[in-house]
C-alpha cells in the first residue's frame, strides 16, 4: 500500500503504532518496525531524559527501519522537564515525533529545526486545523472509541475521518477503534491516509504486558471499556475492572469531584505493577473500544501482515465487485 503516510514517513505498511505509557520500549516499537509499521518509543516511560537516549540506541540496535518518540504533553502533579526530553530526541537524531496533550507548538522550533516530522494526536477537527495551521506535518485523528483521553466532544470516526478529509491538507492517520483489515479498508475509503493502533499492539506476543492482561483483553465485549475522570473535563477510556468502577461510583457521588478523591486509585505506578504482575484490579490501564473485536495474541509481524492482506483483499475484491456489478 502506497499512501502519504507511508511516503512522509518512509514506511511499508501505513500502520503506526501510538505511543503507550509502560508499552512503547525499544521491543515493542523495533518489533513494529521490523513489520513494515511505524513503531514508537514512548518518551516519558523513561525516568530521565538521559535514560531515552539509551532506549533510544537500545532501539536502534534491534532495528534499521524507521521509528518515532513520543512526546505527551500534560499536566502532572510532579513537573517533568520537557525542554530536555525534546533536546534528547533531537540529539539522538530521531526524525519523527508523535506529540500529543497540550498544544505542542512551543517545541516545534526545534523539532521542525532538526528537520523532524511532527505528528500531532487530535481529538477534534478544530485542534486537527489548528496542528495544521502552526506546521504540524501530519496529524492523528482520534475518535471517541480511543485508548486513553477521546477529549469532551463524543465524536466517533464515523463524522471525524470524513470530516478530517474535507478540510486538512496535510496527510491524517484514523486512530480509535482499528485493528483489522477491515478497519484500515474503512479509514482509507473514509480519507484517512493510515490507522494508528494502540490497543491492539498491547495484545502482541512483543508487548511488554503480563498474559494474564492480554487475556483480559481478548476475552473482552466491546462494553469491557469504562469512562473515567468526565465529571472533571479529561474523560478517559480504561479497562473496565473494579478500580474504574470505583471511580466511576465516587464521580457519580454529589457535588463536585475532586482529583485528590480518586488519586490513590489511578496512580500510574499501579498500572505499570499491573502490567508487571498481571493483578487485574491492582490498578487502571487505557483500552479502547477495539477490545471487543481482539480474539488472539499474534506476533505484530503476523498482525500486520494479517490486516494488510484483509484490507487489500476487501479494496481489490469486494469493493471492486461492488462497483462493477
Amino acid at each position: 500500500m502506497r499512501t502519504r503516510v507511508t511516503e512522509l514517513l518512509g514506511i511499508e505498511h501505513p500502520i503506526v503504532q501510538g505511543g503507550m505509557q509502560w508499552v512503547g520500549i525499544a521491543e515493542m516499537a523495533a518489533a513494529v518496525s521490523n513489520a513494515g509499521g511505524l513503531g514508537i518509543i514512548t518518551g516519558l516511560t523513561q525516568p530521565t531524559p538521559e535514560d531515552l537516549a539509551k532506549e533510544i540506541e537500545r532501539c536502534r540496535g534491534m532495528t534499521d527501519k524507521p521509528f518515532a518518540v513520543n512526546l505527551t504533553i500534560l499536566p502532572t502533579i510532579k513537573p517533568i522537564p520537557y525542554e530536555d526530553y525534546a533536546r534528547t530526541i533531537v540529539d539522538s537524531g530521531i526524525k519523527i515525533v508523535e506529540t500529543a496533550g497540550r498544544n505542542p507548538e512551543p517545541f516545534l522550533p526545534l523539532f521542525k529545526g532538526a528537520g523532524i516530522k511532527v505528528i500531532h494526536k487530535c481529538t477534534s477537527i478544530r485542534h486537527s486545523l489548528k496542528a495544521e495551521n502552526i506546521g504540524c506535518d501530519m496529524v492523528s485523528v482520534d475518535g471517541f472509541e480511543c485508548a486513553g483521553h477521546p477529549g469532551e466532544d463524543d465524536v466517533t470516526n464515523l463524522i471525524l475521518l470524513p470530516l478530517a478529509a474535507r478540510r486538512l491538507k496535510i496527510p491524517f492517520l484514523a486512530s480509535g477503534g482499528f485493528g483489522d483489515g477491515k478497519g484500515l479498508a474503512a479509514a482509507l475509503a473514509m480519507g484517512a491516509d493510515g490507522i494508528n493502533m494502540g490497543t491492539r499492539f498491547m495484545v502482541t506476543k512483543e508487548a511488554p504486558i503480563h498474559e494474564k492482561v492480554k487475556q483480559k483483553m481478548v476475552d473482552a465485549s466491546e462494553l469491557d471499556t469504562s469512562l473515567i475522570y468526565r465529571t472533571l473535563s479529561n474523560t478517559a477510556r480504561v479497562f473496565r475492572n473494579s478500580i474504574a468502577e470505583q471511580v466511576i461510583n465516587i464521580e457519580s457521588e454529589p457535588g463536585q469531584t475532586k482529583f485528590e478523591d480518586i488519586q490513590q486509585l489511578v496512580q500510574g505506578a499501579k498500572g505499570r505493577e499491573l502490567f508487571d504482575t498481571g493483578d487485574l484490579d491492582q490498578g487502571i490501564w487505557s483500552a479502547g473500544m477495539i477490545v471487543g473485536l481482539i480474539d488472539d495474541i499474534p506476533t505484530c509481524q503476523e498482525l500486520i501482515s494479517r490486516i494488510v492482506s484483509e484490507a487489500e483483499e476487501i479494496i481489490n475484491e469486494r469493493l471492486t465487485k461492488t462497483v462493477s456489478g
